[in-house]
């Protein structure tokens, strides 16, 4: 899956939910458990645009400096475990 506005590929899965007590919306990736999202561990804020000839809503997550480094590391396609097993080693020069 690619992002529809740059194309990349570093997407992070999660979940839109409502923030009662901040009355706005949260994005809560799927490794930060429900109840550190009660408590508001993990979560990212979300902005809305909309276009006001289209009227095409999009959504934005506020990621933090940290959330950038760990989740582009593994942007592109990976290799398998096997490919990673099986390259030969590269010999080394003086």
């Amino acid at each position: 899956m690619k992002c529809v506005a740059c194309g990349s590929t570093a997407l992070v899965k999660g979940t839109l939910l409502d923030s009662v007590a901040n009355k706005t919306a949260i994005f809560k990736p799927d490794e930060v458990s429900m109840w550190k999202s009660m408590f508001g561990v993990g979560t990212r804020e979300v902005r809305a645009y909309a276009c006001i000839h289209c009227q095409h809503l999009q959504l934005a997550v506020d990621f933090s400096e940290d959330d950038m480094k760990r989740y582009q590391q593994f942007e592109g396609e990976q290799p398998s475990v096997l490919d990673r097993i099986n390259v030969e080693p590269k010999e080394l020069k003086d």
